[in-house]
C-alpha cells in the first residue's frame, strides 16, 4: 500500500512539473503553439529587420543596445543638469 501512495505521489509531482515546464517553453516559444503577446503588460520581443546570418543579427543587436544605452546616458545626464540649474 505504501508502494502504491508512493508511485501515485510521484506521478502527481511528475504531471504537475511536465505542464509547467511545457507551459513555460510556450511562454518562450520553444514548444510549438503560438508565442506570448502583450497579455499582462509583457511588451513583445521586438523582431530584428533582415534575413540575414547569425553574425549579422548580433551585430545589429549589440549596436541597438550601444544606442539605447548612450541615449538613457544623454537623457541622464540632462536630468541630472536639469534638476543642479534649479
Amino acid at each position: 500500500m505504501k508502494a502504491m501512495f508512493g508511485v501515485v505521489s510521484l506521478l502527481v509531482a511528475l504531471a504537475i512539473v511536465g505542464l509547467i515546464a511545457v507551459r513555460q517553453l510556450k511562454a518562450v516559444g520553444a514548444v510549438g503553439g503560438a508565442a506570448v503577446t502583450t497579455d499582462a503588460g509583457v511588451p513583445n520581443v521586438p523582431q530584428m529587420a533582415g534575413s540575414g546570418n547569425v553574425r549579422e543579427r548580433a551585430a545589429q543587436l549589440q549596436q541597438r543596445a550601444a544606442d539605447d544605452v548612450g541615449k538613457a546616458l544623454s537623457e541622464g545626464a540632462a536630468a541630472r543638469r536639469d534638476a543642479t540649474e534649479k
